[in-house]
C-alpha cells in the first residue's frame, strides 16, 4: 500500500498548475484545500477508482483536508475543530488521521490553539483500539537536524520548545516517526519559504510527517520526500507499506 500526503497550499491552484496528480497512490491526503466542495470542479470530486471526502473550515479560502483512496474506508469522519483540519478514515486493520496541525506564528493566541489542538488530539488518538497511522502538516519541525537554521529559529513557533517536546511526548505514548526509521541524514526538509526563494538553496523545514503506530511499524517499507514535485511551498511525503 502506498500512501501519500501533501500540503498543496490551496487545491484548485494546484489543478490549475496541472501540478495535482495522484502518484498512483492507494491514499492520498491532502491538506490545505482552501475550498468548499463545492467550489471544486467534478475532476476534482469524481476520480475515476476514487472514493473522495472533503472537510472543510467554516471560513471560506481558508484551511480545509481531502482524502481520496481506492479502498473505501469502513467510516469516515471529520475532526473536532472547526476549521476543516482533520479527516478520520477507518479502515479494516487501521485508522488513518489526515490533518492540517495550526501555525502558531501570528500571535500568542494561536499558538495556544495550536497547543491545545495538538493535546486534545494527542488524546483522541490514544483512544483509538486499532493500529493509527497519522500524515500531514504538523507545523513544527521536531529536531535540529529538520530545519536548515535551527539557532536563528530557537524562538520561532514551528520550532519552540513547548511544539517540540510535544512532539516527542506523542512519539513516547507508542508512535514512530517513519521518515526516520529509514532515513537519519540532514537536509531533508518538506516545506521551503516561498519568499526567499528558500528551496532553491534548500533552506528548508521538515513539517511534514507520517506517524504510525508502533504496533505496525514492522509493516512499513519505506518513508520519503519528493523533493522535485513542484506547485506548493511543501513537498508531498509517501508512505509504503508491506503486504
Amino acid at each position: 500500500m502506498k500512501i501519500v500526503s501533501w500540503n498543496v497550499n490551496g487545491i484548485r491552484a494546484i489543478a490549475k498548475k496541472n501540478e495535482f496528480e495522484l502518484f498512483k497512490a492507494d491514499i492520498i491526503c491532502i491538506q490545505e484545500t482552501k475550498s468548499q466542495k463545492e467550489q471544486l470542479d467534478d475532476k476534482l470530486i469524481n476520480i475515476k477508482g476514487y472514493n473522495s471526502y472533503f472537510v472543510s473550515a467554516e471560513k471560506k479560502g481558508y484551511s480545509g483536508v481531502a482524502l481520496y483512496s481506492k479502498l473505501k474506508p469502513l467510516k469516515v469522519d471529520k475532526g473536532f475543530d472547526s476549521e476543516g483540519r482533520i479527516i478520520r478514515a477507518e479502515y479494516e486493520e487501521f485508522v488513518l488521521f489526515n490533518v492540517y496541525f495550526p501555525n502558531g506564528k501570528s500571535r500568542q493566541e494561536r499558538l495556544d490553539y495550536k497547543m491545545d489542538f495538538y493535546n486534545t488530539f494527542h488524546q483522541i488518538v490514544l483512544d483509538e483500539i486499532k493500529p493509527v497511522i497519522v500524515c500531514g502538516d504538523v507545523n513544527t519541525a521536531h529536531k535540529e537536524i529538520d530545519l536548515a537554521r535551527p539557532a536563528e529559529n530557537s524562538n520561532t513557533s514551528g520550532f519552540l520548545p513547548i511544539e517540540r517536546e510535544w512532539i516527542d511526548s506523542f512519539l513516547k505514548s507508542g508512535f514512530s516517526d517513519a521518515l526516520r526509521l529509514f532515513h537519519k541524514e540532514s537536509e531533508i526538509y518538506s516545506w521551503w519559504d516561498y519568499k526567499t526563494k528558500a528551496r532553491e538553496r534548500n533552506v528548508g523545514w521538515r513539517i511534514d510527517y507520517f506517524f504510525v503506530s508502533n504496533k505496525i511499524k514492522n509493516k512499513v517499507e519505506d518513508c520519503f520526500i519528493l523533493k522535485e514535485k513542484m506547485g506548493s511551498d511543501h513537498a508531498p511525503v509517501v508512505l509504503k507499506l508491506k503486504d
